[in-house]
């Protein structure tokens, strides 16, 4: 049994828009990167696999998928109040983090336009099912008579520069996870349809599709340096001991904020009629494995320590969200704060430090 924390209830800036919730580490952010840095990766060495992922992604073939039928023309005042903010706030979060790519990708496809027209045009229809996929549920906020104002939170939303590099990383993790968790749900749904309150759900088997492309064509670029290298060296630079620890960080990174996140809204996931932390390690668990196709390494789920620790990260940012949440002084709650924040960080090494499992070891092992 997971414990929930109350939330607050969502504010308003004017009749009909939402004030987003406070950015937290865990809330979706924005990006940037290094621009003159992504115009020089090298595609050569992928540039078939990128020309036949650029074909598919030409195609659209859910171009007409993301349109509101009558499914939606109804009113949904039969939704009790505590279940209308768990899903708002899961509208919103999802929004903000598709409209993060759109962002991302329409900058990157804008700015490699002249030096990279192949990877500009892959990243101009990336951005293309990103803002489908925004405003799609944007909309849905809609339905319960509130909406976000994207160009206020473009202005008024934190930024954080990444290397061009470290976007790959994270954008291939995100792209996957996002696929699990979307045909997870509907799956589930298709077997519990008396849990799906309302017809989004239904949309998530082709959504998780563009999720999927999106993160193929990532993984091709895991293969691609900022450089004018050879391919042979690529291959060298992709297998070495420090892209092996960067993908045991940014593996580790993701699962922990997805853990911490589900863990964070299991509200949502009970009125869905899921388990939370079921569906959280069994979403850890495909996107491992999927991550062990495109990295050296992967992290071994299996290990016994491996989903307690993480476990027990979750247990102590729900503390640390009580005391957020306290009316107790600045000072009081950030001596509070202190032992359970390095008590998280202390957990994450640890699970770091388990040994994890060689891929490229298992590329041509038969099993």
């Amino acid at each position: 049994m997971v414990n929930t924390l109350p939330q607050s209830t969502p504010k308003q800036a004017k009749a009909g828009i939402k004030e987003p919730n406070q950015e937290t580490l865990l809330t979706p952010r924005f990006y940037t990167t290094d621009f003159e840095a992504a115009a020089s990766l090298n595609v050569f060495a992928q540039e078939t696999e990128l020309k036949a992922m650029l074909a598919e992604m030409r195609a659209d073939y859910n171009r007409h998928h993301f349109v509101r039928d009558e499914t939606f023309e109804q009113s949904w005042e039969h939704i009790d109040e505590e279940s209308r903010r768990v899903f708002i706030d899961y509208l919103e979060r999802s929004c903000i983090s598709e409209f993060s790519g759109f962002l991302l990708f329409k900058e990157l496809s804008r700015r490699l336009k002249e030096r990279n027209p192949l990877l500009s045009e892959i990243f101009h229809l990336m951005a293309r099912d990103e803002a489908r996929h925004a405003g799609f549920l944007n909309k849905a906020m809609g339905d319960f008579k509130l909406s976000l104002d994207l160009a206020s939170v473009t202005k008024t939303r934190t930024y954080t520069f990444f290397p061009i590099e470290w976007v790959i990383y994270t954008v291939y993790l995100s792209e996957k996870i996002g696929y699990w968790r979307y045909i997870i749900i509907y799956h589930h749904l298709q077997k519990h349809p008396e849990k799906q309150f309302y017809p989004i759900f239904r949309f998530f088997e082709s959504w998780c599709q563009d999720e999927n492309r999106h993160g193929d064509i990532f993984k091709a670029l895991l293969r691609c340096l900022p450089t004018s290298r050879s391919a042979s060296t690529q291959l060298k630079l992709w297998n070495n001991w420090k892209a092996k620890l960067w993908s045991r960080f940014f593996l580790l990174s993701v699962f922990a904020t997805h853990t911490l996140t589900v863990h964070e809204r299991a509200s949502f996931y009970y009125l869905l009629g899921l388990e939370p932390t079921e569906f959280d390690r069994q979403v850890v668990r495909k996107t491992n494995e999927t991550a062990g196709r495109a990295f050296p390494v992967m992290l071994n789920t299996e290990h016994p320590k491996f989903f307690p620790l993480l476990q027990r990260c979750s247990d102590y940012n729900l503390k640390l969200v009580e005391v957020d949440r306290s009316s107790q002084p600045k000072v009081v709650k950030l001596l509070r704060k202190l032992p359970l924040a390095i008590a998280i960080i202390w957990n994450l090494l640890l699970v770091y430090l388990i040994k994890p499992i060689d891929t490229e070891a298992l590329r041509f092992t038969v099993r």
